[in-house]
């Protein structure tokens, strides 16, 4: 968070000059006042920020009023070393060694000597009372001038214009003796959408205007550092603007126009030494705006936008006016040494003796008037941070905190949250946030406008919770970081935990432990009787679990709560091996058995079938004729690959073996078997009845 003050002392300053002005010059921003004590006069109000000193935008300051009987209009500067700050010690909070005060002035038509006499008398803001009961107007800073050179640039602390009947109302309470205490707000003075900030900067090449081209180009020397980073990291929108307006039709040919516009004047810019008859004319200072306008152009299209910083710093060393050489020949060697294409950059900035409208300066011109919540463009140099006019001086710690209060909450960038721009509160009591210390896991993330309590994501895990009281980690991978959350213990090498990797959420105490699982406590088996039970055993409780011990030498089995016997006796092992044995032979048996009598069955058949189509005579009962046995072979592995191999066709298969011994041909049906012949005896003839049989 910007810088937190707490209870600093705020002066009341009165003074007897009216303050009026004809019409605004500007938009007003405003910053939050509440009043916080006395409790009767608990109330919100609006002030109008001042547009020098330094808001502190994203924060806050909560201080005490304190009513300054003497010098109240705070026009002289007043008597002693911080004589507010010596007073708010003494009387009101002499403990609080670090808090300074504020000043509350009722004062006339000059605001910046009050708030620079109140800073140096020890306030840390200015509160400004009107005289007038008006709407709330912006306090500008001046005209450059000898009396407000160098004090305008020191001025530190905020500033803001209240109404009058607020400042009666404090000025009352204070005459009573209360003491007041007020919060000055400015956490909702920038508007913080998203992740990146747009800014601009109305500014001007011209570095013969005084003191205020000089503070604008010592803060673009010294920001640029912190603007390019933001840029090139994606943070920013930045983009440059030019003022520049046109000359009234009737004095377009006069020596005056001629000499400080250019495309026959439509866009001018007065003279740098208001002297139209020396020196550098008007029409060069726009002329070379535009350059710079297109450089920033053409830088964008190629990814380069950031460049401008380096170009608009480069041209101020080595193209100044002061140096009698701004020119167009200086500013082209600076563009060439930035490698910028300035066939392009001409291309850009057309014709300026031309009478035709120049594309980037009728936007420019149009791009003044205000927009939205965005006020006219009027004087330079002007920021505008979120389409809201910065209110401040152009310094580059205090343009950095406006840009940083410009982030959404989260997604400001590491440059914002740096030790010199912001405080972290996360430091002290870790911001009030849930925090795991084992895992040294937080809720608690820094911001640039304060702490947020959010549950983080952790190594892919992510937490879910309120992120003050409670974030609980949850979806796979959860028991990696610290158990998930859940109970966990080491004891005696053993480690036990609550949290299931089955389970998305939740904590469950493991087997042999009872609890939420946020705390699990040893359950005793022995004591409850929930284990070893059985006869004759002896039961010792562990720490997640028991040991149950049978009694002799038996073996405990834990599954069934059983007691068996460890070692069998030599008996058993005999009775083992012969009942092993036993049924080893009666397989052995059974396969004999079974070979030959399915062979003799299978012959028995075979002989009932060949008595069934052929008489057999004796004489060729003892003839064996020896044929080759491949056809065989054949046959039966073709019954093997076709699946076929059943009882029946093994059957066949050898009426089919026995009719090829004894000389029958498988397709001749005249062959001669036992001296009968003809068709009913072929094998043939028996294929046919049999067509599973092979052909």
């Amino acid at each position: 968070m910007a810088v937190f003050k707490d209870l600093v002392a705020i002066y009341l300053i009165v003074a007897t000059v009216s303050v009026s002005w004809v019409e605004a010059r500007f938009v007003v921003e405003k910053s939050s006042i509440r009043v916080i004590a006395p409790y009767d006069l608990r109330s919100n109000h609006d002030g109008a920020i001042g547009n020098f000193g330094v808001p502190d935008y994203g924060g806050s300051m909560v201080g005490s009023v304190v009513y300054a009987e003497k010098g109240s209009t705070g026009c002289n500067p007043f008597d002693g070393d911080k004589p507010f700050k010596l007073q708010h010690l003494k009387s009101l909070f002499p403990v609080l060694l670090w808090w300074v005060g504020v000043i509350l002035a009722l004062v006339g038509f000059l605001l910046w000597p009050q708030v620079w006499n109140g800073q140096q008398a020890g306030a840390a803001a200015v509160l400004v009372v009107d005289s007038m009961d008006e709407p709330l107007i912006t306090m500008d800073s001046p005209e450059a001038s000898s009396d407000a050179d160098g004090y305008i640039d020191k001025i530190g602390i905020p500033s803001a214009l209240i109404e009058r009947s607020f400042g009666e109302t404090l000025k009352a309470a204070l005459k009573k003796g209360e003491s007041v205490v007020i919060k000055l707000d400015w956490t909702e003075s920038m508007p913080h959408p998203d992740q990146r900030v747009e800014y601009e900067l109305w500014t001007n090449s011209n570095d013969e205007c005084g003191l205020r081209c000089d503070d604008q180009m010592k803060f673009i020397k010294s920001f640029k550092g912190h603007a390019q980073i933001l840029e090139k990291g994606g943070y920013t929108l930045f983009t440059p603007h030019y003022i520049t307006w046109y000359c009234p039709q009737p004095f377009i040919l006069s020596g005056q126009c001629k000499s400080q516009c250019i495309n026959h004047g439509r866009y001018c810019a007065p003279d740098p030494d208001q002297n139209f008859g020396e020196g550098y004319q008007g029409k060069d200072v726009v002329f070379e705006n535009l350059r710079q306008l297109c450089v920033h152009r053409v830088a964008k299209e190629s990814k380069r936008s950031w460049v401008w910083w380096d170009y608009v710093t480069d041209f101020h060393i080595r193209c100044s006016m002061k140096q009698k050489r701004y020119s167009k020949e200086c500013a082209e060697d600076v563009v060439r040494s930035l490698n910028l294409p300035i066939d392009e950059i001409n291309k850009c900035m057309g014709d300026p003796e031309a009478d035709v409208e120049n594309e980037v300066l009728k936007f420019e011109q149009d791009s003044q008037v205000g927009r939205g919540s965005r006020g006219d463009i009027t004087i330079l140099p002007t920021l505008v941070v979120n389409n809201i006019q910065y209110r401040g001086k152009l310094e580059r710690a205090a343009v950095l905190k406006a840009i940083c209060a410009g982030f959404k909450e989260t997604t400001d960038p590491p440059i914002c949250l740096t030790g010199d721009l912001e405080t972290n509160e996360c430091l002290e009591r870790n911001g009030g946030c849930w925090q795991d210390s084992k895992a040294n896991i937080t809720a608690c993330k820094d911001t640039y406008r304060g702490r947020v309590c959010e549950c983080p994501l952790v190594n892919g895990v992510q937490h879910k919770g309120d992120g003050y009281t409670s974030c609980e980690a949850v979806g796979p991978g959860r028991c990696i970081i610290n158990s998930g959350g859940c109970w966990t213990k080491t004891k005696d090498g053993q480690t036990f935990s609550a949290c299931s990797e089955s389970d998305l959420t939740g904590c469950r105490c493991p087997y042999g432990f009872l609890g939420d699982g946020h705390k699990c406590e040893d359950v005793d088996e022995c004591r409850e009787g929930v284990a070893c039970q059985c006869k004759g055993c002896s039961c010792k409780n562990t720490w997640g679990g028991y040991d149950c011990k049978c009694k002799g030498d038996k073996l405990y089995i834990k599954e069934q709560d059983t007691c068996i016997e460890r070692n069998a006796s030599k008996f058993g092992w005999f009775l083992t091996v012969v009942v092993l044995a036993a049924v080893a032979g009666a397989c052995i048996a059974g396969y004999i058995f079974y070979k030959y009598r399915l062979r003799s069955y299978m012959d028995s058949e075979i002989m009932a079938i060949m008595a069934q189509y052929m008489p057999l005579d004796n004489q060729h009962q003892n003839q064996v004729v020896h044929h080759e046995a491949e056809p065989l072979h054949q046959d039966f592995k073709l019954l093997q690959c076709e699946g076929s191999v059943t009882e029946q066709n093994l059957q066949l298969f050898w009426v089919v073996k026995a009719f090829e011994e004894r000389g029958i041909s498988r397709t001749d049906g005249t062959t001669d078997v036992g001296g009968a012949a003809g068709p009913g005896r072929s094998l043939a003839s028996l294929l046919a009845v049999h067509p599973m049989l092979p052909a």
